[in-house]
């Protein structure tokens, strides 16, 4: 059998946005009501996405990290789900400061992630508009989505597939320029012996 693609994933959002539930409500189709959101976990998952088997590893960060903590999960991951509460204002006004710290640890790598607004359930008591959420998914040049892991509602299968290809889709863009420069280096230093000859 063909060596499975292997990704890291983290989720990154404030403390009580759903993104264990979110993590959860993927792997196993369920919902859990009670979790300890202070607790860290490292889930692994092998799914089939474009008729390849992908080995996941996605870490549920507790959202109560101090800076070395996160940073160091920030190193660790290829991927990231940046999660907010659609009835907290508050836990998406954290998200472009958590995209910026993401930006300065990954640096001068592109970081590949994904907006997603939780609890899409509880529309009647929404702070944040889908509009706001759309918009704010163009400026960090991301997909988005919004889906509840408490009803399932929103394709949240769709989010961790969709994250896996875009890491897949960098590592081959990121192989392919890494080739390709080592290639002008050989070109360039047989260049300077022709020269040197030719003198």
């Amino acid at each position: 059998m063909a060596k499975s693609a292997e990704v890291k994933l983290a989720i990154f959002g404030r403390a009580g946005v759903g993104k264990s539930a979110l993590v959860v409500r993927f792997l196993t189709k369920r919902f859990i009501w009670e979790y300890d959101p202070t607790l860290e976990s490292t889930y692994r998952h092998q799914a089939t996405i474009d008729d390849e088997v992908v080995s996941m590893e996605i870490l549920d960060t507790a959202g109560q990290e101090d800076t070395i903590q996160r940073e160091g999960h920030m190193r660790w991951g290829e991927g990231f789900v940046l999660v907010y509460d659609i009835t907290d204002r508050g836990s998406f006004e954290e998200v472009l400061p958590l995209k910026n710290i993401l930006d300065e640890v990954k640096k001068p790598k592109n970081v590949t992630l994904i907006l997603v607004g939780n609890k899409a359930d509880l529309d009647h008591s929404r702070q944040v508009s889908t509009e706001e959420g759309e918009k704010l998914a163009t400026e960090l040049a991301c997909a988005f989505y919004e889906c509840s892991a408490c009803t399932g509602e929103g394709n949240i299968t769709e989010i961790f597939y969709e994250l896996c290809r875009e890491v897949r889709r960098r590592r081959m863009v990121q192989g392919k320029t890494r080739r390709r420069s080592s290639t002008t280096h050989v070109k360039q230093a047989i260049n300077k012996m022709l020269t040197k000859i030719s003198s």
